[in-house]
Protein backbone atom coordinates (compact mmCIF):
# COMPACT_ATOMS: atom_id res chain seq x y z
CA UNK A 1 0.00 0.00 0.00
CA UNK A 2 1.31 3.13 -0.75
CA UNK A 3 0.47 5.87 1.49
CA UNK A 4 2.11 8.77 3.86
CA UNK A 5 3.54 7.59 7.23
CA UNK A 6 1.33 9.24 9.53
CA UNK A 7 0.08 8.84 13.50
CA UNK A 8 -3.35 7.10 14.22
CA UNK A 9 -6.17 9.68 14.43
CA UNK A 10 -7.79 8.88 17.68
CA UNK A 11 -11.15 7.22 18.82
CA UNK A 12 -12.61 10.39 20.77
CA UNK A 13 -14.92 10.54 23.96
CA UNK A 14 -18.23 9.12 23.58
CA UNK A 15 -20.55 6.40 25.29
CA UNK A 16 -21.51 3.69 23.95
CA UNK A 17 -25.27 2.53 24.94
CA UNK A 18 -28.74 4.36 25.36
CA UNK A 19 -28.95 5.32 28.77
CA UNK A 20 -32.54 3.63 29.44
CA UNK A 21 -31.62 0.54 27.26
CA UNK A 22 -34.48 0.48 25.02
CA UNK A 23 -33.27 -0.11 21.09
CA UNK A 24 -31.63 2.81 19.19
CA UNK A 25 -31.37 2.11 15.82
CA UNK A 26 -33.36 1.90 12.96
CA UNK A 27 -33.34 -1.89 11.98
CA UNK A 28 -33.42 -2.59 16.29
CA UNK A 29 -36.36 -0.46 16.36
CA UNK A 30 -38.21 -2.00 13.44
CA UNK A 31 -37.08 -5.57 15.03
CA UNK A 32 -38.24 -4.70 18.58
CA UNK A 33 -41.81 -3.41 17.34
CA UNK A 34 -42.39 -6.81 15.27
CA UNK A 35 -41.32 -8.96 17.92
CA UNK A 36 -43.72 -6.81 20.59
CA UNK A 37 -41.00 -5.95 23.07
CA UNK A 38 -42.17 -2.12 22.67
CA UNK A 39 -44.54 0.05 21.43
CA UNK A 40 -45.01 2.48 18.41
CA UNK A 41 -46.05 5.10 21.56
CA UNK A 42 -43.11 4.70 23.43
CA UNK A 43 -40.47 5.01 20.84
CA UNK A 44 -42.20 8.04 19.29
CA UNK A 45 -43.34 9.85 22.61
CA UNK A 46 -39.11 9.01 23.67
CA UNK A 47 -38.38 10.72 20.50
CA UNK A 48 -40.15 13.57 20.80
CA UNK A 49 -39.46 14.11 24.51
CA UNK A 50 -35.97 13.43 22.82
CA UNK A 51 -36.43 16.56 20.50
CA UNK A 52 -38.14 19.07 22.99
CA UNK A 53 -35.19 18.39 25.45
CA UNK A 54 -32.46 19.55 22.70
CA UNK A 55 -34.05 21.96 21.23
CA UNK A 56 -32.37 25.14 23.25
CA UNK A 57 -28.98 23.39 22.61
CA UNK A 58 -28.61 21.50 19.16
CA UNK A 59 -32.16 22.78 17.42
CA UNK A 60 -32.32 19.93 14.98
CA UNK A 61 -35.57 20.61 13.94
CA UNK A 62 -37.74 23.29 11.93
CA UNK A 63 -41.24 21.47 12.46
CA UNK A 64 -42.21 18.85 15.25
CA UNK A 65 -45.33 16.95 14.29
CA UNK A 66 -45.81 15.90 17.91
CA UNK A 67 -49.53 15.51 17.87
CA UNK A 68 -50.14 13.86 14.26
CA UNK A 69 -46.95 12.08 15.30
CA UNK A 70 -48.66 10.53 18.40
CA UNK A 71 -51.88 9.65 16.06
CA UNK A 72 -49.66 7.74 13.85
CA UNK A 73 -48.01 5.86 16.66
CA UNK A 74 -50.93 4.93 18.52
CA UNK A 75 -52.75 3.60 15.00
CA UNK A 76 -48.87 1.77 14.48
CA UNK A 77 -49.21 -0.02 17.16
CA UNK A 78 -53.19 -0.69 16.73
CA UNK A 79 -51.99 -2.47 13.00
CA UNK A 80 -49.14 -4.31 14.93
CA UNK A 81 -51.56 -6.23 17.48
CA UNK A 82 -54.04 -7.26 14.25
CA UNK A 83 -50.43 -8.86 12.82
CA UNK A 84 -49.67 -6.17 10.31
CA UNK A 85 -45.73 -6.07 9.28
CA UNK A 86 -44.32 -3.53 7.29
CA UNK A 87 -40.48 -2.80 7.22
CA UNK A 88 -40.73 0.26 9.20
CA UNK A 89 -43.91 0.27 11.10
CA UNK A 90 -44.40 2.38 14.23
CA UNK A 91 -40.60 3.56 14.08
CA UNK A 92 -39.75 7.16 14.31
CA UNK A 93 -37.90 8.61 11.62
CA UNK A 94 -37.30 12.50 10.42
CA UNK A 95 -37.28 14.12 7.13
CA UNK A 96 -35.42 17.46 5.77
CA UNK A 97 -37.11 21.11 5.79
CA UNK A 98 -37.01 20.75 1.70
CA UNK A 99 -38.66 17.45 1.25
CA UNK A 100 -42.70 18.00 1.37
CA UNK A 101 -44.92 16.33 3.96
CA UNK A 102 -48.63 16.98 3.82
CA UNK A 103 -49.88 19.23 6.03
CA UNK A 104 -46.65 21.08 6.98
CA UNK A 105 -44.92 24.08 5.05
CA UNK A 106 -41.64 23.09 3.19
CA UNK A 107 -39.13 26.48 3.38
CA UNK A 108 -35.72 24.93 2.75
CA UNK A 109 -34.13 26.82 5.35
CA UNK A 110 -35.88 30.39 4.50
CA UNK A 111 -37.55 32.41 6.78
CA UNK A 112 -41.09 33.89 5.86
CA UNK A 113 -44.57 32.35 5.79
CA UNK A 114 -44.88 29.52 3.39
CA UNK A 115 -48.29 27.90 3.06
CA UNK A 116 -48.72 23.90 4.16
CA UNK A 117 -48.08 21.27 1.64
CA UNK A 118 -51.50 19.72 0.50
CA UNK A 119 -49.54 16.12 -1.18
CA UNK A 120 -46.29 14.32 0.39
CA UNK A 121 -43.55 14.08 -1.70
CA UNK A 122 -43.11 10.34 -2.91
CA UNK A 123 -40.19 10.20 -0.75
CA UNK A 124 -42.67 10.59 2.19
CA UNK A 125 -45.53 8.39 0.61
CA UNK A 126 -42.93 5.62 0.79
CA UNK A 127 -42.09 6.16 4.23
CA UNK A 128 -44.94 5.96 5.41
CA UNK A 129 -46.30 3.38 3.16
CA UNK A 130 -43.28 1.46 5.61
CA UNK A 131 -45.18 2.30 8.16
CA UNK A 132 -42.84 5.08 9.43
CA UNK A 133 -43.36 7.84 11.65
CA UNK A 134 -42.48 11.41 10.70
CA UNK A 135 -42.16 13.07 13.54
CA UNK A 136 -40.57 16.30 12.57
CA UNK A 137 -38.81 17.71 9.55
CA UNK A 138 -35.10 19.13 9.93
CA UNK A 139 -33.12 22.31 9.78
CA UNK A 140 -30.80 22.97 6.32
CA UNK A 141 -29.35 26.28 5.29
CA UNK A 142 -30.99 28.33 2.95
CA UNK A 143 -31.75 26.17 -0.21
CA UNK A 144 -29.08 23.93 0.83
CA UNK A 145 -26.38 26.21 -0.13
CA UNK A 146 -23.49 25.89 2.17
CA UNK A 147 -21.37 23.00 5.06
CA UNK A 148 -23.49 24.65 7.36
CA UNK A 149 -26.60 25.31 8.95
CA UNK A 150 -27.17 28.08 10.30
CA UNK A 151 -29.58 31.01 9.65
CA UNK A 152 -32.15 33.66 10.75
CA UNK A 153 -35.24 32.21 9.87
CA UNK A 154 -33.78 28.81 13.07
CA UNK A 155 -30.92 29.88 14.52
CA UNK A 156 -27.70 27.84 14.53
CA UNK A 157 -28.24 24.11 14.68
CA UNK A 158 -25.23 22.39 16.58
CA UNK A 159 -22.61 19.71 16.79
CA UNK A 160 -24.09 16.85 19.26
CA UNK A 161 -20.14 15.96 19.69
CA UNK A 162 -19.44 19.76 20.56
CA UNK A 163 -21.92 22.66 20.83
CA UNK A 164 -19.43 25.10 19.44
CA UNK A 165 -19.14 23.69 16.25
CA UNK A 166 -21.09 22.91 13.00
CA UNK A 167 -22.81 19.85 12.13
CA UNK A 168 -22.15 20.42 8.61
CA UNK A 169 -24.70 20.98 5.87
CA UNK A 170 -26.88 21.51 4.10
CA UNK A 171 -28.59 18.41 5.99
CA UNK A 172 -27.04 19.79 9.31
CA UNK A 173 -30.51 19.23 11.18
CA UNK A 174 -30.78 15.40 10.14
CA UNK A 175 -27.29 14.64 10.82
CA UNK A 176 -27.51 16.49 14.49
CA UNK A 177 -31.25 14.29 14.86
CA UNK A 178 -29.39 10.94 14.56
CA UNK A 179 -25.96 11.82 16.40
CA UNK A 180 -28.04 13.15 19.11
CA UNK A 181 -30.27 10.03 19.17
CA UNK A 182 -33.49 12.09 18.50
CA UNK A 183 -34.45 9.48 16.07
CA UNK A 184 -32.99 6.44 14.59
CA UNK A 185 -32.65 7.75 11.22
CA UNK A 186 -33.22 10.31 9.13
CA UNK A 187 -33.07 11.43 5.57
CA UNK A 188 -30.85 14.14 3.98
CA UNK A 189 -30.65 15.65 0.25
CA UNK A 190 -26.96 16.39 -1.22
CA UNK A 191 -26.53 18.70 -3.98
CA UNK A 192 -22.75 19.38 -3.06
CA UNK A 193 -22.00 17.00 -0.69
CA UNK A 194 -24.99 17.54 1.75
CA UNK A 195 -25.48 14.39 3.52
CA UNK A 196 -21.57 12.98 3.13
CA UNK A 197 -20.18 16.24 4.90
CA UNK A 198 -22.86 16.37 7.53
CA UNK A 199 -22.08 12.67 8.07
CA UNK A 200 -18.43 13.20 8.28
CA UNK A 201 -18.84 15.55 11.05
CA UNK A 202 -21.13 14.00 12.64
CA UNK A 203 -19.66 10.26 13.25
CA UNK A 204 -22.40 9.25 11.06
CA UNK A 205 -22.52 7.14 7.41
CA UNK A 206 -23.73 9.47 4.89
CA UNK A 207 -25.30 7.68 1.40
CA UNK A 208 -25.56 9.85 -1.97
CA UNK A 209 -26.97 7.66 -4.13
CA UNK A 210 -27.08 7.22 -7.55
CA UNK A 211 -29.35 9.94 -8.92
CA UNK A 212 -33.05 9.10 -9.33
CA UNK A 213 -32.86 6.19 -6.97
CA UNK A 214 -34.88 8.02 -4.91
CA UNK A 215 -37.74 9.77 -6.12
CA UNK A 216 -37.46 13.95 -5.91
CA UNK A 217 -40.79 14.30 -7.27
CA UNK A 218 -42.67 16.44 -6.73
CA UNK A 219 -39.85 18.05 -9.07
CA UNK A 220 -38.63 15.34 -12.27
CA UNK A 221 -35.16 16.15 -10.86
CA UNK A 222 -33.56 18.46 -8.04
CA UNK A 223 -31.19 21.15 -9.45
CA UNK A 224 -30.72 20.83 -12.14
CA UNK A 225 -29.96 16.96 -11.26
CA UNK A 226 -27.14 17.41 -9.03
CA UNK A 227 -29.23 17.10 -6.19
CA UNK A 228 -30.62 13.16 -4.17
CA UNK A 229 -31.80 12.43 -1.50
CA UNK A 230 -30.32 10.28 0.74
CA UNK A 231 -29.87 8.79 4.39
CA UNK A 232 -28.10 9.55 7.60
CA UNK A 233 -27.68 6.92 10.00
CA UNK A 234 -25.55 5.26 12.75
CA UNK A 235 -24.69 2.08 11.35
CA UNK A 236 -24.46 0.79 7.74
CA UNK A 237 -27.48 -1.76 8.14
CA UNK A 238 -29.70 1.20 9.10
CA UNK A 239 -28.54 3.28 6.26
CA UNK A 240 -29.14 0.75 3.86
CA UNK A 241 -32.82 -0.09 5.57
CA UNK A 242 -33.65 3.51 4.97
CA UNK A 243 -32.26 3.58 1.43
CA UNK A 244 -34.15 0.19 0.60
CA UNK A 245 -37.53 1.53 2.12
CA UNK A 246 -36.71 5.20 0.48
CA UNK A 247 -36.25 4.12 -3.15
CA UNK A 248 -38.86 3.75 -6.19
CA UNK A 249 -39.64 6.38 -8.84
CA UNK A 250 -42.79 8.30 -9.90
CA UNK A 251 -43.83 8.36 -13.18
CA UNK A 252 -42.82 11.73 -13.93
CA UNK A 253 -39.04 10.99 -12.28
CA UNK A 254 -36.56 12.00 -15.43
CA UNK A 255 -34.03 9.68 -13.81
CA UNK A 256 -34.65 5.70 -13.22
CA UNK A 257 -32.16 3.79 -12.31
CA UNK A 258 -32.56 -0.28 -11.84
CA UNK A 259 -33.25 -1.24 -8.38
CA UNK A 260 -30.47 -2.31 -5.77
CA UNK A 261 -31.22 -4.17 -2.70
CA UNK A 262 -29.15 -2.20 -0.04
CA UNK A 263 -29.68 -4.18 2.81
CA UNK A 264 -28.66 -7.31 1.55
CA UNK A 265 -25.15 -5.71 0.66
CA UNK A 266 -24.90 -5.07 4.20
CA UNK A 267 -24.69 -8.42 5.03
CA UNK A 268 -22.87 -9.30 2.11
CA UNK A 269 -18.51 -9.76 1.86
CA UNK A 270 -17.56 -7.38 -0.54
CA UNK A 271 -14.14 -9.98 -1.57
CA UNK A 272 -11.08 -8.39 -2.69
CA UNK A 273 -10.91 -5.17 -3.98
CA UNK A 274 -8.99 -2.61 -5.74
CA UNK A 275 -8.68 0.52 -4.48
CA UNK A 276 -7.11 3.94 -5.01
CA UNK A 277 -6.65 6.58 -2.74
CA UNK A 278 -6.69 9.96 -3.41
CA UNK A 279 -5.52 13.51 -2.10
CA UNK A 280 -6.09 15.79 -5.09
CA UNK A 281 -9.44 17.57 -5.56
CA UNK A 282 -10.64 19.29 -8.62
CA UNK A 283 -9.66 21.96 -9.58
CA UNK A 284 -10.95 25.20 -8.72
CA UNK A 285 -8.71 27.53 -8.94
CA UNK A 286 -9.34 28.66 -5.08
CA UNK A 287 -6.94 27.72 -1.98
CA UNK A 288 -7.04 24.42 -0.45
CA UNK A 289 -5.00 22.75 1.97
CA UNK A 290 -5.85 19.27 3.19
CA UNK A 291 -6.14 19.54 7.30
CA UNK A 292 -2.92 17.03 8.75
CA UNK A 293 -5.51 15.28 10.88
CA UNK A 294 -8.01 14.64 8.08
CA UNK A 295 -5.04 13.27 6.48
CA UNK A 296 -3.58 11.17 9.34
CA UNK A 297 -7.63 9.64 9.59
CA UNK A 298 -8.17 9.07 6.22
CA UNK A 299 -4.48 7.23 5.81
CA UNK A 300 -5.38 5.31 8.67
CA UNK A 301 -8.49 4.23 7.30
CA UNK A 302 -6.67 2.99 3.98
CA UNK A 303 -4.20 0.53 6.19
CA UNK A 304 -7.35 -1.04 7.48
CA UNK A 305 -8.54 -2.02 4.38
CA UNK A 306 -5.25 -3.32 3.38
CA UNK A 307 -5.51 -5.24 6.40
CA UNK A 308 -8.75 -6.53 5.45
CA UNK A 309 -7.07 -7.97 2.36
CA UNK A 310 -7.96 -5.04 -0.47
CA UNK A 311 -5.10 -3.43 -2.07
CA UNK A 312 -4.96 0.02 -1.83
CA UNK A 313 -2.36 2.62 -3.51
CA UNK A 314 -2.97 6.25 -4.60
CA UNK A 315 -3.59 7.02 -7.76
CA UNK A 316 -5.80 10.23 -8.59
CA UNK A 317 -9.10 10.71 -11.13
CA UNK A 318 -8.68 12.95 -14.07
CA UNK A 319 -11.11 15.44 -12.85
CA UNK A 320 -10.69 18.19 -15.64
CA UNK A 321 -12.66 21.44 -15.28
CA UNK A 322 -15.52 19.49 -13.96
CA UNK A 323 -16.11 22.54 -12.26
CA UNK A 324 -17.35 24.50 -14.77
CA UNK A 325 -20.49 21.98 -15.77
CA UNK A 326 -20.91 22.63 -11.71
CA UNK A 327 -21.73 26.20 -11.13
CA UNK A 328 -24.21 27.05 -13.75
CA UNK A 329 -26.60 23.56 -12.89
CA UNK A 330 -25.95 24.43 -8.81
CA UNK A 331 -26.97 28.00 -9.20
CA UNK A 332 -29.82 27.79 -11.66
CA UNK A 333 -31.04 25.47 -9.04
CA UNK A 334 -31.17 28.24 -6.24
CA UNK A 335 -32.78 30.48 -8.91
CA UNK A 336 -35.31 27.70 -9.20
CA UNK A 337 -36.02 27.30 -5.93
CA UNK A 338 -35.70 31.16 -5.12
CA UNK A 339 -38.72 32.10 -7.15
CA UNK A 340 -41.15 29.56 -4.90
CA UNK A 341 -40.54 31.94 -1.97
CA UNK A 342 -43.37 33.70 -1.26
CA UNK A 343 -40.89 37.06 -0.12
CA UNK A 344 -37.64 36.99 -2.18
CA UNK A 345 -36.47 40.39 0.13
CA UNK A 346 -36.03 37.82 3.31
CA UNK A 347 -33.72 35.80 1.40
CA UNK A 348 -29.77 35.92 2.31
CA UNK A 349 -27.77 38.45 0.33
CA UNK A 350 -25.63 35.23 -0.68
CA UNK A 351 -28.94 33.95 -2.14
CA UNK A 352 -29.83 36.70 -4.31
CA UNK A 353 -26.40 36.96 -5.88
CA UNK A 354 -26.44 33.33 -6.54
CA UNK A 355 -29.72 33.76 -8.55
CA UNK A 356 -28.68 36.06 -10.26
CA UNK A 357 -25.82 34.10 -11.55
CA UNK A 358 -27.96 31.28 -12.26
CA UNK A 359 -29.94 33.63 -14.76
CA UNK A 360 -26.51 34.82 -16.36
CA UNK A 361 -25.50 31.40 -16.76
CA UNK A 362 -28.65 29.86 -17.81
CA UNK A 363 -29.57 28.84 -21.13
CA UNK A 364 -26.97 27.90 -23.55
CA UNK A 365 -24.03 27.82 -20.72
CA UNK A 366 -26.42 25.58 -18.72
CA UNK A 367 -27.42 23.48 -21.71
CA UNK A 368 -23.80 23.46 -22.99
CA UNK A 369 -22.73 22.49 -18.78
CA UNK A 370 -25.14 19.92 -18.73
CA UNK A 371 -24.03 18.04 -22.27
CA UNK A 372 -20.82 17.74 -21.15
CA UNK A 373 -21.56 14.96 -18.64
CA UNK A 374 -21.06 12.31 -20.93
CA UNK A 375 -17.39 13.13 -21.09
CA UNK A 376 -16.56 13.99 -17.69
CA UNK A 377 -18.27 10.66 -16.80
CA UNK A 378 -16.14 8.89 -19.74
CA UNK A 379 -12.67 10.45 -18.06
CA UNK A 380 -13.06 10.60 -14.15
CA UNK A 381 -15.11 7.24 -14.67
CA UNK A 382 -11.39 5.54 -16.31
CA UNK A 383 -10.33 5.15 -13.08
CA UNK A 384 -12.94 2.41 -12.64
CA UNK A 385 -10.77 0.26 -15.18
CA UNK A 386 -8.17 -0.50 -12.89
CA UNK A 387 -9.80 -0.11 -9.56
CA UNK A 388 -13.21 -0.93 -7.96
CA UNK A 389 -13.50 2.28 -5.27
CA UNK A 390 -12.18 5.66 -4.47
CA UNK A 391 -11.05 6.69 -1.10
CA UNK A 392 -10.85 10.50 -0.19
CA UNK A 393 -11.63 12.40 2.42
CA UNK A 394 -14.46 13.72 2.66
CA UNK A 395 -14.20 16.98 4.10
CA UNK A 396 -10.59 18.80 3.93
CA UNK A 397 -10.98 20.40 7.72
CA UNK A 398 -12.09 19.23 11.09
CA UNK A 399 -16.06 21.11 11.44
CA UNK A 400 -15.62 24.57 11.71
CA UNK A 401 -16.93 26.05 14.97
CA UNK A 402 -20.62 27.92 14.82
CA UNK A 403 -20.46 31.19 13.19
CA UNK A 404 -17.26 31.08 11.04
CA UNK A 405 -19.06 30.53 7.69
CA UNK A 406 -22.21 32.18 8.30
CA UNK A 407 -21.22 35.83 8.39
CA UNK A 408 -19.11 35.66 5.27
CA UNK A 409 -19.24 37.95 1.75
CA UNK A 410 -20.82 35.83 -0.89
CA UNK A 411 -17.50 35.40 -2.53
CA UNK A 412 -15.77 34.62 0.96
CA UNK A 413 -17.78 31.96 1.58
CA UNK A 414 -17.59 30.25 -1.29
CA UNK A 415 -13.38 30.51 -1.05
CA UNK A 416 -14.21 29.41 2.37
CA UNK A 417 -16.82 26.40 1.66
CA UNK A 418 -14.58 25.06 -1.43
CA UNK A 419 -11.46 25.18 0.95
CA UNK A 420 -13.51 23.50 3.93
CA UNK A 421 -14.89 21.04 1.25
CA UNK A 422 -13.37 20.52 -1.87
CA UNK A 423 -13.91 16.59 -2.16
CA UNK A 424 -17.44 15.70 -2.28
CA UNK A 425 -19.12 18.22 -5.04
CA UNK A 426 -17.93 16.34 -8.43
CA UNK A 427 -19.86 13.16 -7.90
CA UNK A 428 -23.23 15.11 -8.01
CA UNK A 429 -22.36 16.20 -11.60
CA UNK A 430 -21.32 12.51 -12.02
CA UNK A 431 -24.75 11.58 -10.66
CA UNK A 432 -22.99 8.58 -9.38
CA UNK A 433 -23.05 7.01 -5.59
CA UNK A 434 -20.83 7.60 -2.76
CA UNK A 435 -21.21 6.27 0.60
CA UNK A 436 -19.04 8.35 3.47
CA UNK A 437 -18.06 6.65 6.74
CA UNK A 438 -16.69 7.23 10.00
CA UNK A 439 -12.82 7.80 10.06
CA UNK A 440 -12.04 8.97 13.86
CA UNK A 441 -11.43 12.05 15.56
CA UNK A 442 -9.43 14.96 15.71
CA UNK A 443 -7.18 15.70 18.74
CA UNK A 444 -10.29 17.69 20.03
CA UNK A 445 -12.37 15.37 19.55
CA UNK A 446 -14.24 16.52 16.34
CA UNK A 447 -15.28 13.56 14.31
CA UNK A 448 -13.70 12.52 11.28
CA UNK A 449 -14.79 11.05 7.46
CA UNK A 450 -13.48 9.34 4.73
CA UNK A 451 -15.35 8.66 1.83
CA UNK A 452 -16.44 5.70 -0.20
CA UNK A 453 -17.06 6.61 -4.34
CA UNK A 454 -17.86 4.60 -7.65
CA UNK A 455 -18.96 4.60 -10.46
CA UNK A 456 -22.83 4.31 -11.79
CA UNK A 457 -25.26 2.05 -10.06
CA UNK A 458 -22.09 1.32 -7.78
CA UNK A 459 -24.18 1.49 -4.35
CA UNK A 460 -24.37 -2.32 -3.33
CA UNK A 461 -20.32 -2.65 -3.05
CA UNK A 462 -20.07 0.29 -1.49
CA UNK A 463 -22.03 -0.44 1.09
CA UNK A 464 -21.03 -4.11 1.67
CA UNK A 465 -17.74 -2.31 2.13
CA UNK A 466 -18.68 0.02 4.69
CA UNK A 467 -20.53 -2.59 6.37
CA UNK A 468 -17.16 -4.54 6.36
CA UNK A 469 -15.24 -1.68 7.68
CA UNK A 470 -17.71 -0.88 10.52
CA UNK A 471 -17.76 -4.70 11.48
CA UNK A 472 -14.41 -4.05 12.09
CA UNK A 473 -13.57 -0.15 13.57
CA UNK A 474 -16.85 -0.70 15.83
CA UNK A 475 -17.51 3.07 15.10
CA UNK A 476 -21.28 2.25 16.00
CA UNK A 477 -20.26 2.25 19.80
CA UNK A 478 -19.27 5.75 20.20
CA UNK A 479 -21.91 8.40 21.17
CA UNK A 480 -21.91 12.13 21.65
CA UNK A 481 -21.10 12.74 25.42
CA UNK A 482 -22.10 16.28 25.03
CA UNK A 483 -25.84 15.26 25.66
CA UNK A 484 -25.20 12.21 27.87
Amino acid sequence: MSVDESRDSGTGPGRAASPDGAPEGLADQARALAEGRVTSTALVRRSLERIEATQPTVNAFRRVRAEAAMAEAAAADRRLAAGERLPLLGVPVAVKDDTDVAGEPTAFGCAGQFPPKEHDAEVVRRLRAAGAVIVGKTNACELGQWPFTEGPAFGDTRNPWNLDHTPGGSSGGSAAAVAAGLVPAALGTDGAGSVRIPAAWSHLIGIKPQRGRISTWPDAEAFQGITGIGPLARTVEDAALLLDVASGNHAGDLHRPPAIAAREAAGRDPGRLRIALSWKPALTFTRKQLHPEVRAAVTEMARTLARLGHFVEEAEPDYGLVGLSFLPRATAGVGEWAARVPDPRLLDPRTRESARMGRLLGGPVLRRARAAERRQQRRIGALFGPYDVLLTPTTATPPPRIGTLAKLSGWRTDQAMIAACPYAWPWNVLGWPGVSVPAGFSTDGLPLGAQLLGPAHAEPRLISLAAQLQDDLRWQERRPAALA
